[in-house]
């Protein structure tokens, strides 16, 4: 083993002396190393150098082509309403249908088990007798209320509106 590292010693020292020759006149590397080596040096700077001007160059040119804007307050105007007086007509979204339900409870089922009611078959729902209807616009929860009868008629008798935080709050 000691063979092969001897060998390979001998390989490291070879390669590192070819690469490290020196003028025998001088002492110094043969063929110029360190002139060659600060002429890249300073190829390099000078490159460097010249991206930082265009750069600048181009930072200037940009800031001569922004503009600071003055954008007058409105809120006064937005406030009082149109000029002319007339109040806004919003007639036009009074025709827009909307699909009102109102949700006793839910459940779910097996299609098993939803094949097996019948006439008389007791259904449990998901919230407890006396608690509020919820009711829905669009999908979209909007208030809460309770179970009357009026002329024989079922209908909800409204308790609690949500608040607008609230309705965001069920978007999220």
């Amino acid at each position: 083993m000691s063979d092969e590292q001897d060998k390979l010693a001998e390989e490291w020292a070879a390669a590192l002396s070819d690469d490290f020759e020196t003028d025998e006149a001088t002492g110094e590397p043969a063929g110029g190393g360190d002139e060659a080596l600060a002429d890249e040096w300073a190829a390099a700077l000078a490159g460097e150098e010249q991206d930082d001007v265009r750069d600048e160059k181009e930072q200037e040119y940009l800031s001569t082509q922004a503009h600071d804007y003055q954008f007058t307050d409105m809120t006064g105007e937005a406030k009082a309403g149109p000029a002319d007086g007339s109040k806004r007509d919003l007639d036009f979204i009074l025709d827009i249908p909307l699909d009102v339900s109102a949700e006793l409870g839910r459940t779910k089922l097996l299609i098993n088990e939803l094949l097996q009611l019948g006439q008389g078959s007791v259904v449990e729902l998901n919230k407890l007798a006396g608690e509020p209807l919820e009711i829905y616009v669009n999908g979209k929860l909007v208030a809460r209320g309770e179970a009357v009868v009026i002329n024989e008629k079922f209908g909800i008798r409204l308790t609690d509106i949500i608040s607008p935080i609230e309705r965001v709050k069920q978007l999220g």
